[in-house]
């Protein structure tokens, strides 16, 4: 993608997230473990099949350019948003979507192919995500798809929210693949704590929104994005 349609591309999910009230606000506590003071409620974009269609075309278009001449044989995601975008973006390619879960056991927390999936020896893989904060869902995925003699050809995910998205580090081989963003964000995140964190200091209540599912009521619309105007479908709770 050129840099002027890659600048429109971000604008347009900037958009999309702003009228689907999905970005908050407040104080949290992210997937990652650190606290933000800003989140990116992607569930509230990817309830609206049209929303999910549109973003999972320009992923799809991103990772066409990506991997070249060669086709994609496989999408895939991790749970739970990577599951939603990898069948569409696998729609949009002609191809199957399929996701990996996350396990726990003696040998620590990892992806897994389940429910009969699997990626067979030289077949090229796009991987996709929805929101990355440090990049360790990705991080899960690589070593799995490498075991399976998948080829990595694309890693696409809707938004960067560090703004530091580029190379990821295989930690299984040391390979480096290349990683890219619709949106790309520079959000702070802190460690928990009230000498790190803002909110901590502040005696702010916490929320979980990507874990708990509940809301103290605390967050609002980031200031600077609208949520009135076609194809609003509401704000954040405020």
């Amino acid at each position: 993608m050129s840099d002027t349609a890659s600048g429109a591309t971000a604008a347009r999910v900037e958009q999309v997230f702003a009228a689907s009230g999905a970005y908050r606000e407040g104080h949290f506590k992210l997937k990652s473990g650190r606290h933000g003071d800003r989140y990116l409620e992607k569930f509230q974009v990817l309830q609206w099949p049209e929303h999910v269609v549109e973003i999972g075309k320009l992923l799809a278009e991103m990772v066409r350019t990506t991997a070249g001449d060669r086709p994609i044989d496989v999408v895939i995601g991790p749970t739970t948003g990577g599951v939603i975008l990898a069948y569409e973006v696998g729609r949009q390619l002609g191809t199957r979507g399929i996701f990996a879960e996350s396990v726990s056991d003696a040998n620590g927390a990892r992806r897994e192919l389940r429910r009969g999936f699997r990626i067979a020896p030289g077949e090229r893989v796009a991987l996709v995500d929805d929101v990355v904060t440090t990049g360790a869902s990705l991080l899960e995925m690589i070593p799995l798809i490498e075991a399976t003699g998948g080829e990595i050809a694309a890693i696409a995910v809707i938004v960067d929210r560090s703004g530091q998205l580029h190379d990821l580090v295989s930690p299984a081989t040391g390979r480096r693949y290349r990683a890219q963003a619709l949106w790309s964000l520079d959000l702070p995140t802190y460690e928990p704590g009230p000498q790190t964190c803002p909110g901590c200091a502040d005696g702010l209540p916490i929320e979980a929104p990507g874990s708990s599912g509940t809301s103290s009521g605390s967050s609002r619309s980031a200031p600077g994005l609208s949520t009135s105007g076609p194809g609003s479908h509401g704000t954040a709770p405020g």
